[in-house]
């Protein structure tokens, strides 16, 4: 009889303490949730030329210039300034980048953005932007998308190691060509 008595509080300790360990508060999912896009897109391949990893805002019935605004450093997305890994050296825009990984701000105008890479890591928003640590500056070209984009995304679309860079929100949709 004590040794039931001894087992069940054994187990009562037990699965008491045990419940506390799972008992963690998790965060409800943000509101501008981290993603990814890479070149290739296919996640399996492991001879990847590009790869971002950014958080991505969403409009709800605010303007582009609201949120990134025109001739203002912007972090390319929300959250942590987004971050862009190249695996080979590539031709970034027609300048030439060597492997690494970067950080990718841009500065929105009405014709085009200008797309920067920058040394910087790990850095949050755009609030310590420095220009002496750009890597490289290039123009990315803007069009006028056919449906409005939501929620700000990164695409890559190509051939080969011959890819664009596809930024899209709201009714814009800057390119910049990557080659490897």
């Amino acid at each position: 009889m004590k040794k039931s008595i001894l087992f069940f509080a054994l187990c009562a300790i037990f699965l008491g303490t045990s419940s506390d360990i799972t008992a963690q508060k998790f965060v409800k999912i943000d509101a501008s949730p981290m993603d990814a896009a890479a070149f290739p897109s296919n996640w399996r391949e492991a001879n990847k030329l590009v790869k971002v990893v950014y958080s991505r805002p969403q409009l709800k019935g605010r303007t582009i210039d609201k949120l990134a605004p025109n001739d203002k450093v912007w972090r390319t997305g929300a959250n942590e300034a987004t971050e862009i890994t190249f695996y080979k050296n590539v031709v970034f825009g027609g300048k030439e980048v060597a492997a690494g990984t970067y950080t990718l701000f841009t500065i929105p105008t009405n014709e085009d953005w200008t797309v920067i890479l920058s040394k910087q890591k790990n850095v949050w928003g755009s609030y310590f932007y420095d220009e002496k640590d750009d890597v490289v500056r290039v123009k990315g070209t803007v069009t006028t998308s056919e449906e409005p984009i939501e929620a700000f995304s990164i695409v890559f679309e190509g051939e080969n190691n011959d890819a664009t860079m596809y930024l899209g929100w709201g009714n814009k949709i800057v390119s910049v060509p990557v080659k490897g």
